[in-house]
């Protein structure tokens, strides 16, 4: 039997499905085992790179193989679709996934440490509290203003001017829409409560990390920001520079070549849209503070300049988050916090 130089896996629940080449590309295994038989059969394996689509338990699963002495990849499920024959099915996936490892210029997922798979989670519990907030917050409003009662916008209005509506016995609200009311504040004020818990947790762990510090030395960059990037940039050698990166997060432009013509589109968006919309977010924050006459910071001249080109505020942040997404990567691979006034190559 020829020596297996590439496993590809099919991760899932419980049953998983192994495809294996040979260094020809020759087919050497093809093979069914359950959720437990995984990693035992694996140690037994002579060392070879292991490859897996990335979805859920991936990075759990890359770190317990690569413990064995494997070489692990981790393939965006995007890059792995075109090596898909005819029909799909697990073998033919796991067959698929062994295809797109073999190639040397396949681009790979970053393994996430346990620390920042725990921070992404951290970061997607609290997006999901932000949103069920925001959506209770204009339901409570919509439903007032059905009964002929406006309230001014911001939180300080839900907070400050519902209770003091509920408690005007000249409203016209009846004691079923006064309860109703009562109520949706009440999940409103809890959501803001579960948010905070989570900001005062995520603000320790950016204290805690000396990276995330680093960070926080950007323009714009607090600790949700920080705590956000680190976690799911993993490693800063995976990537190969720092247009590498901004590329990763979705703020570099879409590009559309014919015939020797290219045109530049709008920014691609690929990646986690999460990430890129905070970061587009401490970008609009800190062109307030760099578009300020009195700032002489390499970026904020960079901002002053584009804004006298005429270019778009809009169009001016995403640019400067695309910088800032550059900055960052430097700061994770150097470990040196960013210097305003010389600035860190990117």
């Amino acid at each position: 039997m020829s020596k297996i130089s590439i496993i590809g896996i099919d991760l899932a629940k419980q049953v998983f499905q192994l495809h294996g080449n040979d260094s020809r590309g020759h087919k050497v295994l093809g093979k069914q085992l359950k959720r437990d038989q995984l990693l035992p059969f694996l140690a037994t394996q002579p060392a070879c790179l292991v490859a897996m689509e990335a979805c859920g338990g991936a990075h759990y699963w890359a770190r317990q193989i690569k413990a064995l002495g494997h070489e692990v990849k981790i393939i965006h499920p995007r890059y792995v679709k075109p090596f898909v024959q005819v029909h799909k099915n697990d073998q033919r996936d796991a067959q698929a996934i062994a295809e797109a490892a073999a190639r040397p210029s396949m681009p790979s997922v970053a393994v996430k440490s346990v620390e920042q798979l725990d921070i992404q989670a951290l970061h997607r519990v609290r997006e999901r509290l932000v949103k069920e907030k925001t959506a209770i917050g204009n339901e409570l409003r919509g439903l007032l203003l059905e009964m002929g009662i406006t309230i001014a916008q911001g939180h300080k209005s839900l907070r400050e001017t519902v209770p003091l509506i509920l408690e005007d016995a000249e409203q016209t609200l009846s004691v079923r829409a006064r309860h109703l009311i009562h109520d949706l504040r009440e999940q409103w004020l809890e959501r803001e409560r579960r948010i905070a818990d989570y900001d005062r947790e995520l603000k320790l762990i950016a204290k805690e990390s000396a990276v995330c510090e680093a960070i926080q030395s950007l323009p714009g960059i607090g600790p949700i920001n920080s705590t956000l990037l680190y976690s799911h940039a993993g490693d800063a050698e995976h990537f190969k520079s720092s247009r590498h990166f901004s590329a990763y997060l979705g703020l570099t432009p879409r590009q559309h070549a014919t015939g020797g013509v290219e045109k530049m589109l709008g920014i691609s968006k690929q990646g986690n849209k999460h990430v890129r919309k905070q970061l587009v977010h401490g970008a609009r924050a800190a062109y307030r503070v760099l578009s300020q006459p009195d700032n002489d910071s390499r970026l904020g001249r960079w901002v002053k300049s584009k804004s006298m080109e005429g270019k778009h505020v809009n169009k001016i942040v995403v640019a400067l988050a695309n910088k800032l997404a550059r900055i960052v990567w430097a700061i994770m691979k150097t470990g040196q916090p960013y210097q305003p006034m010389r600035g860190l190559e990117a």
